[in-house]
């Protein structure tokens, strides 16, 4: 263990041998899930895009874990915390709440539905089949929802990527965006997938002990359960779940939990189950991690105010908190698996994104142009532009993080805002409500996304005149896409189809496949 005074992060950061062989294992085990993946597909779009809906359930709800916890979870949370205190984590409460609804409300139907309405593998060719949209409007659009919001997130990830390697590893934040990059890039081109859902497990469980690790062991090093105590002496908010805050404040963090509904590299995973009936044990192991994690990333942000106090340390950047400690508490071997944990919050987000937007890319837009019944020959051309997609979107990501310009926690924030406005509510009323039309889904769908980019530009900046208007912007662009939605469609054309003969059907396969 190391119990140093410094006054600055690079006094902090001096990296040994140990550490690099742990970065150089954990990027050689992810290379290695890329190339299995590789060798065992069969060479079909279904299978890269969707892994043949043949996941297991824990892989399944690690998957989904790891590739919704992205780097804020270990860096932005944190630092949340560290800055505000304890009021910070009405975010994590939101997102655990969020997360257990989706399982129950969302997963089950869904993964019915989307193989009963033509063996959907996308969201937006899902809204299609379940609307019979025959004009393919609402493909096109959700499609172009994806690309730009996950573009976006993607970018997110990116900075979060340069901004550990410039913090941690003293490299230029240019380089670590390449690497990281390069290597998200190379697994998830050959082994699509597959490969992102076991890179994503295996990412899980590093975070999963990380989190556990590093606030336990700065307890132990510092004073006990009373190091919390001693955050709360420093500044009396900072055990104080109302104060550092507002009601509105409160509110945004928690409606987070609305994003899952809408989040398609998300509820992806519930289409890719092997089976309906593998969804409780999904959702109970998911949960789970889910909740342990982000007491742990509470902990390091409560845990790192007294830590920083008592060394003395200037931190420039409180979304480094946890790289700081793991760095100082740990030995450089250690400190090395730490890292990799930051990587793995990164990393998994990232495929996880690329592979959903390669996935609409591929069969919302290039299949549309491509009209005409697949040969073998055609399905190998539209495995090649799915991996050629995700090569795109990442250059495309990298043009935009080159010059970040904001925080990680907002950018995420903005991404999922925009994702859990623009598709949450149409995911659940096509679920639920045999009266939603083409054109309602579409109006509230552009509503929604429309809201989320209106509040972010131009009602924020007042939020200095009357707090109201700092409000998360999911909350008002969740509830106009649902207002918009159930109004349009009551004077619109319902679907062609017998949608209420679906929903029973649907209905009754959950309920045979849990007896």
């Amino acid at each position: 263990m190391y119990l140093l005074n410094v006054t600055t992060m690079s006094d902090i950061v001096n990296l040994s041998w140990h550490t690099y062989i742990m970065i150089v294992l954990y990027f050689i085990i992810l290379l290695g899930i890329g190339y299995y993946a590789y060798k065992t597909s069969t060479g079909n779009l279904d299978e890269y895009m969707l892994g043949g809906r043949n996941i297991g359930p824990y892989v399944t709800a690690l998957s989904a874990g790891a590739a919704d916890m992205s780097g804020w979870m270990i860096m932005g949370l944190p630092g949340e915390v560290y800055s505000i205190g304890l009021s910070a984590s009405w975010i994590a409460i939101g997102l655990t709440i969020g997360a257990y609804i989706n399982y129950h409300v969302v997963a089950p139907r869904l993964r019915v539905y989307t193989e009963k309405a033509n063996n959907s593998i996308t969201l937006p060719e899902f809204f299609k089949n379940r609307l019979d949209d025959q004009s393919n409007t609402i493909k096109i659009l959700a499609g172009l929802i994806i690309v730009v919001f996950f573009t976006l997130y993607v970018n997110s990830g990116m900075v979060a990527g340069g901004t550990l390697f410039e913090s941690a590893f003293g490299l230029n934040y240019h380089y670590g965006l390449i690497l990281i990059t390069a290597i998200v890039i190379f697994y998830t081109f050959i082994g699509g997938y597959l490969a992102v859902s076991l890179t994503d497990f295996f990412q899980g469980v590093i975070m999963l002990i990380a989190m556990v690790m590093v606030p336990i062991v700065a307890m132990m090093q510092l004073n006990g359960l009373d190091t919390l105590g001693d955050a709360a002496r420093l500044k009396p908010t900072n055990l104080d779940w109302f104060k550092g805050t507002t009601v509105i404040g409160i509110i945004s963090f928690i409606a987070w939990g609305l994003g899952y509904f809408g989040q398609p590299h998300i509820i992806v995973r519930f289409m890719s189950i092997k089976s309906v009936k593998q969804l409780p044990t999904a959702r109970r192991f998911g949960i789970s991690w889910m909740a342990i994690s982000l007491l742990g990333a509470v902990l390091v942000g409560l845990t790192g105010i007294s830590f920083v106090a008592e060394r003395g340390v200037v931190l420039e950047d409180p979304e480094t908190i946890f790289i700081l400690m793991g760095q100082v508490l740990f030995h450089p071997l250690v400190g090395g698996f730490l890292l990799a944990a930051i990587l793995a919050a990164i990393m998994s987000t990232i495929s996880s994104q690329l592979i959903v937007t390669s996935s609409s890319l591929t069969e919302d837009f290039y299949k549309l142009i491509r009209k005409k019944t697949p040969t073998n020959d055609r399905r190998k051309e539209f495995l090649l532009v799915g991996r050629l997609s995700v090569l795109v979107v990442a250059i495309v990501a990298i043009v935009i993080a080159w010059s970040p310009n904001d925080t990680i926690l907002n950018l995420v924030g903005n991404a999922w805002a925009g994702f859990g406005a623009a598709f949450g509510p149409i995911v659940i009323l096509s679920l639920y409500w045999k009266n939603l039309t083409r054109t309602g889904a579409i109006s509230g769908m552009v509503a929604g996304a429309a809201t989320v980019i209106i509040w972010i530009v131009w009602v924020k900046p007042l939020g200095e005149i009357n707090d109201f208007f700092n409000l998360y912007e999911i909350l008002p662009g969740f509830i106009i896409n649902l207002v918009v939605a159930y109004l349009v469609s009551l004077f619109t054309k319902k679907p062609e189809i017998d949608v209420e003969k679906e929903l029973e059907e649907v209905k009754a396969e959950i309920k045979n496949a849990m007896q």
